[in-house]
């Protein structure tokens, strides 16, 4: 089944097939949004049988987005934003963040999901700073070279680069610390990468738990969802250097306060880390 979404003059209708997961959609789902569908949700409840606190992993990833553009929009002087996988509007957005802050701020979203793309289309008509692109982010080269970035964005100064929540769903043949290496070559000294991506903790009380969601993410509708180590991910940020706390569990990246409750054993698999480009 397909459905088709409107669009503005002159624009070609979005197609979406509502009988594959998306992965944006999957993840509107974990957050408790609107946008999905009954093969989105099948994912999530899949996921929720291993753990029944499952919708931590989406939303200790997206605070660790806020936290992470909060930061640099607030102290590091950035005000230039690609981010790569931007997903569905069900929290706040990185534009949001940062022009909160910042109210220069540049940010341009990239995103092949037709869902994503319907509403990065409405996005252009509410904000003169934001700017969404489709293309593949996990194509270095065409969206280094895309003319929605390259217009945008001025790869003279620095950039703050994205990539939450998205790596660990790359299906392809190249390595992801290749993919970060040509992103990263090309950006200007002084730019920032945030990467947070589910982790393998190799623990032996955590370790079952991630392998276990890992094989029910990729036996799912969805099929994609990688568990690394943190030497794996550490390997995404070649030649930059760590922000402090470096790469730990997205709920110690810089938290809102003092810690009054334990973790979930979920929030024990996803990680994060933003790094600066000397």
């Amino acid at each position: 089944m397909t459905a088709d979404l409107s669009a503005s003059d002159g624009e070609t209708p979005i197609h979406i097939d509502t009988s594959k997961a998306s992965i944006a959609r999957v993840y509107d789902a974990f957050l408790g949004g609107k946008d999905n569908y009954e093969v989105d949700r099948e994912v999530f409840r899949r996921v929720r049988e291993v753990t029944p606190e499952a919708a931590q992993l989406a939303w200790d990833n997206r605070q660790f987005l806020i936290r992470a553009t909060r930061f640099i929009a607030a102290e590091t002087g950035v005000t230039q934003f690609l981010d790569c996988g931007s997903g569905l509007p069900t929290a706040e957005n990185t534009h949001q963040v940062a022009q909160r802050i910042a109210p220069d701020a540049r940010v341009v979203y990239v995103d092949n999901d037709p869902v994503v793309l319907a509403h990065g289309r409405a996005l252009l008509e509410e904000n003169t700073q934001t700017h969404f692109s489709p293309a593949d982010i996990f194509e270095p080269a065409q969206i280094l070279q895309d003319e929605v970035v390259r217009s945008r964005l001025d790869f003279s100064e620095p950039i703050a680069l994205f990539q939450m929540g998205t790596l660990h769903h790359y299906d392809g043949e190249r390595p992801p610390q290749d993919i970060m290496r040509e992103y990263i070559e090309a950006l200007p000294s002084g730019s920032y990468v945030g990467i947070s991506h589910f982790l393998d903790p190799e623990t032996e009380e955590h370790s079952d738990l991630a392998r276990r969601m890992e094989q029910t993410f990729l036996h799912s509708p969805m099929g994609t969802g990688v568990f690394r180590t943190h030497a794996e991910i550490e390997a995404m940020f070649p030649g930059l250097e760590f922000v402090e706390p470096g790469l730990v569990r997205c709920a110690d990246w810089w938290p809102t306060g003092p810690r009054l409750k334990p973790l979930y054993p979920v929030q024990h698999c996803i990680a994060g880390a933003v790094a600066r480009k000397p």
